[in-house]
This record gives structure tokens, C-alpha cells and sequence, in this order.
């Protein structure tokens, strides 16, 4: 791979087919916004820039995460519109929508081939934010997510030849999907830092969930408490994530980058700013010679076209200016951003509730220092 690579980015209207339906807070709009704003910015044209589309995944593909049946029962709820329960279809979170395997399906495929493109060198970097359906379950879709695209890429890095993948996931939720589709794989390692299970969706992704067998240890989940803000987060994740995956020397990682992390994201509790979000996706990307960035969740849809616009920048090692085109806030103001501004205005915890969110997260990763850094060398 040299460093003249392009960064490559999955896109294409087709991919605006991934969509619940109206008032649901898994809209393609979240995507268009993102477009949008990222056109503006001037991040999608240039020789170091490759904007493609995706194909659908193939059902064999997709059968190397997901069970035969399940993909059966998407083909059938997707054609007759039938839900099915026994797989998760037809739910609140996972409704049945016209073409649903098709639109799931090419967001797999575009996850896979950006993973081979890093892999093979045809990428120095590739995003795909229409991926990163976390929450899919080998026999059941989840939280919003049909197939899961992460897990299918990293299995394909695997097919590939790489002999370790790490996984980051900063979304508010657990990356459930994806942890337990490697709990017992020690070529994996799952990172995920989120929202603690006990007061969110999906009610897992605690210290003690480390893997199994062979893969004990290679599981690893740092829970925060409501209200987290950047400052703590960032004093956390610094102090688990880059020993971790330095020391498991990733062939490649794979990064999750919701945005419910967000302050004012109505689904979620914690209260990370844009800014605060990218500096985590830049302190990710020194940590692995091959990095596939997708998207996840995050539903204040402004906020999610500046962070994810805000990440292809960092992924292109470029600064953005902070003032945002006229276009564009006129756009995400209807969406109800006030401030002209990729970042957000700083604001401070009451001096209680930083405590708490302090105390929680340092006994989080003493927890993890205890039990799982021995398990590396650490």
C-alpha cells in the first residue's frame, strides 16, 4: 500500500434504499444531509478521493455471518412484505420495508469491498456511512440493523489472509452484533465503548463480557455513565483503546463511528461534542496500517452530517474551517442547528454530575486493567 492511495468513499443514490420509513429514526436523510454537506465542503472530488457505488451482497456472502434461514426469511419478508418475528422482522426497531434484503444487502457489499480495497492496496482509507448495522445478529435482525456489514468485512479480511482484525466501535450502543459473531475468536479483537448496558439498548457490553475460550480476553467493552462528556471519554478511551490494539498489532481495524454519542441525540445519554468525536477517530487512525471507517448510529441529523463530513476530513488528514457554507447551515437549520459551526459551543457539567461520570469510568477501566490487560502483556 504507499500513501498515494485514494481515500475511498462508498456512495451512490441507490444506497439512500436502507431507510425504516417515515418517523423512523433510522432515515436515509441522515445520509443525504451527510452528502450533502460533504460536497460542499469540496471532500468528495479529486485525485485523492474514489466515490463508488456497491452491488448487492450475495446470499453465500452473507451467509458467512448470517444463518441460511434468516437470509431466507429477509429474502421473503422483503418480497411479501410479511414480518416475521421469529427473526426479528416486522418490529418497532426493524420494520418491514419494499426491497429491504436488496438495500441491506448492497450496504454489506459496500462494507466488504472497501475492507478489500484497504486490504489489497487499492485504498490508503475507505468509508462506507451507509454501514456499521451493528446490532445484527447471526439469526435475527436488531436494533435497526438487518445484515450486520461489519462483521461480514471482517470476515472477509479474514478469507483475505489478514491474521488479526481489530474493531472499534465508539457508537452510544453496545456493538453487540459484532462482538458476539467473534466472542470466541482470538484473531478478532471486538473494542467497544458505549452508553452502559443497564440504561441502554442493548442492554449488554459490560466488563465481564470478555469473550470465551479461545477468544478470552479479545473482548473488550467500556461502559460509561449517562452524561459522559468529552473530557472523561476521552481520559477513558485513552487509557484502554490505543494500548490494546497497539499491542494486539492489527493487520487491519475496522472502525464503527456512531454519532449518538452526541449531547442533544434523542435516542441516547452521553455528551460528547463533534469535536470531541473526531478527536477520537484521529487518535484510531495511527493504530492500524489499513483502516475501513463506517457509519452507525446517530439521530439528530445534523449533528450527524458534521461529524461523519468532519471524519472523511480526517481520514483525508485535512482541515476544515469552522464556519460552515451558507448552503449548508441553511439546510441543517431546518434540521435545527442554530450555530453556524462544524464544532459545537462548549459547556460544562454541574460539578456533581462530572464526578459521577468520572468515578464511573475510572472504575470501568481498572476493571479492564486488571482483567484483560495481563491477558496482552499489558
Amino acid at each position: 500500500m504507499t500513501s498515494s492511495a485514494p481515500v475511498r468513499v462508498v456512495w451512490s443514490r441507490e444506497m439512500l434504499a436502507y431507510d425504516f420509513g417515515h418517523g423512523h429514526p433510522m432515515t436515509s436523510e441522515r445520509l443525504d444531509l451527510t452528502i450533502r454537506l460533504a460536497e460542499a465542503l469540496g471532500l468528495l472530488v479529486g485525485d485523492d478521493v474514489e466515490l463508488v457505488g456497491a452491488e448487492m451482497a450475495s446470499d453465500a456472502l452473507l451467509q458467512t455471518v448470517h444463518t441460511p434461514a434468516y437470509v431466507a426469511a429477509v429474502h421473503a419478508a422483503s418480497t411479501d412484505g410479511t414480518p416475521d418475528p421469529v427473526f426479528g422482522l416486522g418490529t418497532s426497531d426493524d420494520p418491514v420495508f419494499p426491497d429491504m434484503h436488496e438495500a441491506s444487502a448492497r450496504v454489506v457489499q459496500g462494507s466488504v469491498d472497501s475492507a478489500l480495497a484497504v486490504w489489497e492496496g487499492r485504498a490508503q482509507h475507505a468509508v462506507n456511512v451507509t454501514g456499521g448495522l451493528h446490532h445484527a445478529m447471526p439469526a435475527s435482525a436488531s436494533g435497526f440493523c438487518v445484515y450486520n456489514d461489519a462483521a461480514v468485512a471482517i470476515r472477509a479480511l479474514l478469507d483475505a489472509g489478514a491474521q488479526r482484525v481489530a474493531y472499534v466501535d465508539i457508537d452510544a450502543h453496545h456493538g453487540d452484533g459484532v462482538q458476539f459473531a467473534f466472542y470466541d475468536d482470538p484473531t478478532v479483537l471486538t473494542v467497544s465503548t458505549h452508553e452502559r448496558g443497564d440504561r441502554l439498548f442493548p442492554g449488554t457490553g459490560f466488563v465481564a463480557e470478555m469473550g470465551e475460550r479461545d477468544g478470552l480476553g479479545y473482548a473488550v467493552n467500556l461502559p460509561l455513565q449517562p452524561l459522559t462528556d468529552d473530557a472523561v471519554y476521552h481520559g477513558a478511551f485513552e487509557a484502554v483503546v490505543p494500548p490494546l490494539v497497539t499491542a494486539f498489532r492489527p493487520d487491519a481495524l475496522v472502525i464503527q463511528l456512531g454519532i449518538d454519542s452526541h449531547r442533544t441525540d434523542p435516542l441516547t445519554h452521553l455528551s460528547l461534542t463533534v469535536q470531541g468525536f473526531i478527536q477520537a477517530v484521529r487518535r484510531l487512525l495511527p493504530l492500524a496500517p489499513r483502516v475501513v471507517a463506517l457509519g452507525g448510529g446517530g439521530y439528530d441529523l445534523a449533528n450527524v452530517a458534521r461529524a461523519w463530513t468532519a471524519a472523511w476530513a480526517a481520514l483525508n488528514d485535512i482541515e476544515l474551517p469552522d464556519a460552515l457554507p451558507a448552503e449548508s447551515h441553511a439546510d441543517l437549520r431546518r434540521h435545527g442547528l442554530g450555530r453556524p459551526t462544524l464544532s459545537d459551543p462548549a459547556e460544562t457539567l454541574p460539578e456533581e454530575t462530572r464526578r459521577w461520570a468520572e468515578e464511573y469510568a475510572r472504575r470501568q477501566v481498572g476493571e479492564i486493567q486488571d482483567r484483560i490487560f495481563p491477558l496482552h502483556g499489558l
